[in-house]
C-alpha cells in the first residue's frame, strides 16, 4: 500500500513540475486537483499503457523506441481530457505541450523514483533479510 501511495506523490510532483513549466497546459491551482489528476493520470497508464504497447509493437521496433514518446504524449493527453470530464479542471492545448508535458513527466518520475527506490521496493524485503541474518 505503501508503494501506491508513494507512486502517486511522484506522479503529483512530476505533473505539478509540467504544468508549471510548459505553457499550453493548464490546470487549477490547488493540490487537491493534482492529487485527482495523478490518479487518473495513473490508472489511464496502469489500464492502457500496456494494451497500447502491445498493439503497437511492431512500431516501437521499426521507429527503435520512438514510438513510446508518441504512446505517452497521447496518454498525458487523454487523461487531460477525462480529467476535464470530470472537473479537474486540466487542459492541454495541443500535440506539442502533451508532448513536452509527457516528456517532463517522465523524467521527473524516474528521478523521483530512483531517489525513493528504497520506499519503492518495499520494507518487508529489508525486515526479511535481516530476520535471516
Amino acid at each position: 500500500m505503501t508503494k501506491l501511495i508513494v507512486r502517486w506523490v511522484i506522479n503529483a510532483i512530476a505533473l505539478w513540475v509540467a504544468i508549471t513549466f510548459v505553457s499550453g497546459i493548464h490546470a487549477q491551482p490547488s493540490w487537491a486537483g493534482i492529487f485527482a489528476l495523478a490518479l487518473i493520470f495513473g490508472l489511464v497508464n496502469a489500464l492502457l499503457r500496456p494494451l497500447l504497447h502491445l498493439l503497437t509493437c511492431p512500431l516501437i521496433v521499426l521507429t527503435l523506441g520512438l514510438g513510446t514518446l508518441i504512446i505517452n504524449t497521447l496518454l498525458f493527453w487523454l487523461s487531460g481530457v477525462i480529467g476535464n470530464q470530470f472537473g479537474v479542471g486540466f487542459t492541454v492545448d495541443g500535440f506539442w505541450p502533451a508532448f513536452f508535458g509527457s516528456l517532463i513527466v517522465t523524467l521527473v518520475s524516474i528521478a523521483l523514483a530512483l531517489l525513493m527506490k528504497d520506499e519503492l521496493k518495499g520494507k518487508r524485503k529489508r525486515e526479511q533479510k535481516k530476520a535471516q541474518s
